[in-house]
């Protein structure tokens, strides 16, 4: 029988529990190796434990997923990096491959049937696409636009009512609420606007909403 190394996964997620799951989804052919709850948790346990693959939210506290698959990138690079994310806007799949580096996106509605699948072929040097986000991210790729416009500020229509809502002065609860959807959600989409937009703070991002005309929601 083939004597096929085990891999070494880093997991990077802020739910214990969840990251429990993906542990016995990953059993068969990895080794959990440490877990990160945070952005700079993944950063520094990636460059101190150099894992084969970092599976990554996008939505964390502190620097997000993106940011820490750039620094990952400079500090580790051997480590490959798999998006694990509940996120489907191919503007965050496009800079996940793109800029950020990564090397595979999994959402995480597919990651019970595709996760390991997932991890297996970043591990052996080849992309990852879930099967729920590839159609239309291929078709976007095969329309001819230039690299640079993926990458350009386009926030999706959710972050524009994330950023109407704040211009508004509403706080990350008040927009979790009008919005229906989580507070750790809200917090991920205001973290991914300002990355997205080169922004510092709240007030930069009412700043931009005003120039720009994204108060409202056509």
């Amino acid at each position: 029988m083939e004597d096929r190394r085990r891999i070494r996964v880093l997991l990077a997620d802020d739910h214990r529990i969840f990251r429990e799951a993906l542990r016995m989804l990953l059993a068969a052919d990895c080794d959990v190796i440490g877990e990160a709850c945070d952005g700079e948790q993944a950063v520094a346990f990636a460059a101190q434990l150099k894992p084969d693959v970092v599976v990554m939210d996008l939505g964390m506290a502190g620097i997000g997923g993106l940011d820490a698959a750039r620094r990952i990138g400079r500090q580790a690079p051997a480590c490959k990096v798999l998006v694990l994310s509940q996120y489907e806007d191919e503007e965050y799949v496009l800079e996940a491959l793109g800029e950020a580096g990564c090397a595979g996106y999994v959402v995480k509605t597919d990651a019970s049937a595709e996760l390991l699948s997932a991890v297996r072929a970043v591990h052996s040097g080849r992309r990852y696409l879930s099967p729920t986000i590839a159609p239309v991210v291929l078709a976007r790729l095969r329309s001819g636009a230039p690299p640079s416009a993926s990458r350009a500020p386009n926030p999706t229509r959710r972050e524009r009512e994330v950023l109407k809502l704040v211009s508004e002065g509403a706080t990350t609860k008040e927009v979790a609420q009008r919005l229906g959807i989580s507070v750790k959600t809200a917090q991920a989409h205001r973290d991914n606007l300002k990355q997205k937009l080169g922004l510092r703070s709240t007030a930069a991002l009412v700043r931009y909403a005003i120039k720009h005309k994204l108060t409202r929601i056509d």
